[in-house]
């Protein structure tokens, strides 16, 4: 039971841009040599990668922060910074990754082998050879890197099968995976024995299919009870559902009251309506009267559903229930797929958006590109300064300042610098 987990949560981040360069050509009997500094190298991205080796999450319970690798700043003579190396997390097949603050699904990995960028690497920041022009020859700055944020995700596994089994505890779903597949569950006679999913491999004819039985439903299992929300995602992309009952009521419990209340929370938890179901009826061979299985696959079949009466503990009646599902299996749609949103992790240019909050006497203009914007400039050259101060009044910082009340000497703070008000 420890060794499989179905949700985690994890932190991670695409690597930050190298920072620009500011040098100049030095080269003996060169005089006046020209700007020269090379670019930041782009950030490692982070990439998910569906392995259909790995079946459990338990990983990310040790391990669950993870960073990209940096670009390299730039250099002289030119030279670019190296791009930072991608981290390439595996997942288990079936993982979802949700954005935590919102729960939105980021990346859906339903198919083995297939990887996904989740977050986008920094771009590296341009080097002062960008920056020349006739009248400004010798460039002392460059532009820095842009930084990347860090996410949260929950990661759920929500297993991928062709068909389900469902019902309540102590039906005999583990024993009709044991019978029809070459998995090997726990079974014993209680209640909540399957504790994980199971899956197996069924081959009838020339068809293989994937068989999961999903533990864990009882009445209120939509509202948690039982193992409830813990395994009710199972279910969400099984393509057809075999509903075992206790034909027998072995326990007191009547078949067509459990399977009412199965469907019931599966409607409640959100079962996509005219997904088809199969009813199995199990411990047939405890039922010494065949009219009574008669009457009862009859009453099923009153309801809609096509019924098949089997012994998973004798291995009989389960030639028909088989094919039936091959028959259905080519007929229904592939699994559910969750629809994805793009993160914006990455952009050309931050947003240059701001806001401004005053403290006693200091006005803080804040926003995601502030200290970006401050990175960029060399306070100790007057060209850098004057782009500042300019940047200040196209963006509307300036005006946005006297409006807040800033006067001359007011301190104002942007990113990690302060500086006083002028006007």
């Amino acid at each position: 039971m420890a060794s499989f987990v179905d949700r985690v949560r994890i932190t991670a981040k695409a690597g930050n841009g190298g920072n620009g360069c500011v040098s100049f050509h030095r080269e003996k009997f060169v005089q006046n040599g020209g700007p020269d500094g090379g670019d930041g190298g782009n950030g490692g991205d982070v990439v998910v990668y569906a392995d259909p080796n790995m079946h459990t999450l338990l990983d990310f319970r040790f391990h669950s922060k993870y960073m990209a690798e940096n670009g390299v700043d730039g250099s002289a003579n030119r030279c670019h910074g190296k791009r930072g190396e991608d981290l390439i997390i595996k997942v288990p097949v079936g993982t979802v990754f949700l954005r935590a603050e919102d729960g939105a699904v980021v990346a859906d990995m339903s198919e083995p082998g297939v990887s996904k960028v989740l977050l986008r690497g920094g771009r590296g920041g341009h080097g002062n050879q960008h920056f020349a022009t006739p009248t400004r020859q010798a460039p002392n700055f460059a532009k820095p890197g842009i930084k990347t944020e860090i996410h949260e995700f929950r990661l759920e596994l929500k297993t991928i099968a062709d068909v389900g089994l469902v019902g309540f505890p102590n039906v005999g779903k583990s024993t009709i995976l044991a019978t029809l597949t070459a998995a090997k569950p726990k079974i014993a006679n209680y209640h909540f024995t399957t504790l994980t999913p199971n899956l197996g491999i069924v081959k009838r004819y020339e068809t293989d299919f994937v068989l999961a039985d999903i533990p864990g439903l009882v009445e209120g299992a939509s509202e948690g009870v039982g193992l409830g929300h813990d395994f009710l995602r199972h279910v969400e992309r099984t393509r057809l559902l075999l509903h075992v009952v206790d034909a027998a009521g072995s326990e007191g419990r009547d078949p067509l009251e459990d399977f009412r209340i199965i469907n019931e929370e599966l409607e409640k938890y959100g079962e996509p309506i005219g997904r088809p179901q199969l009813v199995v009826l199990n411990k047939c061979d405890l039922i010494y009267d065949s009219d009574e299985i008669k009457e009862l696959k009859k009453k099923f079949e009153d309801m809609g559903y096509k019924a098949f009466a089997v012994s998973a503990a004798m291995r009989r009646g389960f030639d028909e229930l088989l094919d039936e599902v091959v028959r259905l299996l080519p007929e229904l749609p592939p699994p559910l797929t969750f629809a994805e949103e793009e993160i914006e992790e990455f952009r050309a240019v931050p947003d240059d958006g701001f806001t401004i909050r005053r403290e006693n006497d200091v006005f803080f203009v804040e926003g995601a590109a502030m200290q970006h914007f401050i990175d960029s400039v060399n306070f100790e050259d007057e060209e850098s300064l004057n782009w500042f101060h300019r940047t200040l009044r196209d963006k509307g910082i300036i005006q946005a300042l006297r409006d807040k009340g800033a006067g001359e000497g007011s301190t104002i703070s942007i990113g990690d610098m302060e500086f006083d008000f002028i006007d």
